[in-house]
C-alpha cells in the first residue's frame, strides 16, 4: 500500500504516517464506493459514527496510570503537556479530549499581524486563484456545497481567495483555537456525512470536506482590536467517529466556556471548539490579497519526492507539514 509521508515543521523531517484501520477503510472506500452505496450510506451515518465511537473511545481500559501512559507512548501523546491530572484519562475518549498548558506549551507569536494555526494538525495549503502556484480546485471540497447556504450570503467573498486545510490525526489535541481576533459575524451548522479523513478516503471521495456534517463561523477582522486580514470564515468538518463538535470559546484558559454567537468578540489563539472525539478536519478561507502564507508552508506543499497519497491520487505536490495549534502559519499583508 502506498505510504503517506508529511514533513515536520520543527525539524524538516520528512515522517511516514500510519494509519488506525487503514488497509480496511482504504478497501471499503476504493471497492464498495459506486458498486455498494448503501453500505457507504450506512457508514458515514450519524448513528454508525455513534456505535463505532462508543467502542473505540468509551470502553474504560485499566484505569492506572502504567495503562494511561501505555496508550498515550502508542500514540505520541505528551502527557507532561496535559493541564489535569493524567490518571484522570481513564478511556480513550478522555485521553483524546485532553486540555493542554497551552499558554506554556503551545507559545504564540505575538506580533498582530500573525496569522496562527487552529489545531495542532497536518496543514496544506491552496488557493482558488488560478494565477496562484497554489492554485487546486475540485479537491476535498466542493467550494459552492462549503458554506452551505442558497445562495450562501459569505460564498463570493472568497471565490478567487486563498484557503489551508488542518487534518487531525487521533493523537492530536482537539480542541480547536482561533486562529485570527475578530467579531463573529455569522455562525451556522449545516447538517452532512461522517466520511473518513484519511488521505485514500478523501482521494476516493474527492471533496468529502464539503458532505460532512460541519460548523460555520464567520469572522469580520477589520473591527477595533481584529487581526485586520478582512473577513475570514472557519469551517469545522466531523469525520468518521467523530459525531460532535462543542463550541466553548474561553478567553481565560478554558474558563467560563461560552456557545457561539453573532457579536461575540473572538481573541486570536483562544480555546474556540473541542471535537469528541478522534480525528477531524479544519479549513480557513481567506479573502484574495489578505493573508501571505508562511515561506515553509509553500514551499513543503509543492515539495517533490515526498510521498503524499494527496499527491498521488489528485496528480500534483499537496504534501502536508505538521504544525502545532498557536504556531504563525501566515502574516497579514501590508498596502
Amino acid at each position: 500500500m502506498t505510504p503517506h509521508q508529511y514533513i515536520d515543521r520543527e525539524t524538516g523531517v520528512v515522517r511516514t504516517e500510519e494509519f488506525l484501520g487503514d488497509r480496511w477503510l482504504n478497501w471499503a472506500y476504493r471497492a464498495l464506493w459506486e458498486d455498494a452505496a448503501w453500505f457507504m450510506r450506512a457508514l458515514t451515518s450519524q448513528r454508525m459514527t455513534q456505535v463505532l465511537g462508543f467502542f473505540n473511545y468509551d470502553r474504560p481500559f485499566t484505569a492506572t496510570q502504567e495503562a494511561v501512559t501505555r496508550c498515550a507512548r502508542t500514540l505520541g501523546v505528551d502527557l507532561s503537556e496535559c493541564l489535569d491530572d493524567p490518571t484522570r484519562l481513564n478511556t480513550l475518549r478522555r485521553l483524546f479530549q485532553r486540555r493542554l498548558r497551552y499558554w506554556q506549551v503551545r507559545p504564540m507569536d505575538a506580533d498582530p499581524r500573525a496569522v496562527v494555526s487552529p489545531a495542532d494538525a497536518r496543514v496544506l495549503l491552496g488557493s482558488f486563484a488560478d494565477d496562484s502556484s497554489l492554485f487546486l480546485k475540485g479537491k476535498f471540497f466542493d467550494y459552492d456545497e462549503l458554506l452551505g447556504c442558497d445562495p450562501a450570503p459569505w460564498r463570493d467573498l472568497f471565490r478567487r481567495g486563498d484557503w489551508a486545510i488542518f487534518r487531525l490525526t487521533p493523537d492530536k489535541y482537539h480542541y480547536n483555537h482561533t486562529p485570527v481576533a475578530g467579531q463573529v459575524l455569522d455562525c451556522y451548522e449545516i447538517s452532512g456525512r461522517y466520511h473518513s479523513c484519511n488521505p485514500g478516503p478523501v482521494v476516493v471521495a474527492a471533496t468529502p470536506y464539503s458532505k460532512n456534517k460541519r460548523v460555520v463561523t464567520i469572522l469580520d477582522t477589520e473591527v477595533p482590536g481584529g487581526s485586520r486580514v478582512g473577513i475570514v470564515a472557519m469551517i469545522e468538518i466531523v469525520a468518521l467517529m467523530i459525531g460532535q463538535i462543542d463550541q466553548c470559546y474561553s478567553s481565560v484558559a478554558y474558563d467560563d466556556p461560552k456557545m457561539m454567537h453573532v457579536g461575540m468578540m473572538l481573541e486570536k489563539g483562544r480555546p474556540k471548539s473541542l471535537y469528541r472525539p478522534g480525528s477531524s478536519t479544519d479549513v480557513l478561507l481567506f479573502e484574495p490579497g489578505r493573508v501571505r502564507f508562511c515561506e515553509d508552508l509553500v514551499r513543503n506543499r509543492l515539495r517533490s519526492g515526498v510521498y503524499s497519497r494527496f499527491s498521488q491520487g489528485f496528480g500534483r505536490a499537496l504534501v502536508e507539514t505538521d504544525v502545532k495549534v498557536r504556531s504563525t502559519i501566515g502574516w497579514r499583508t501590508e498596502g
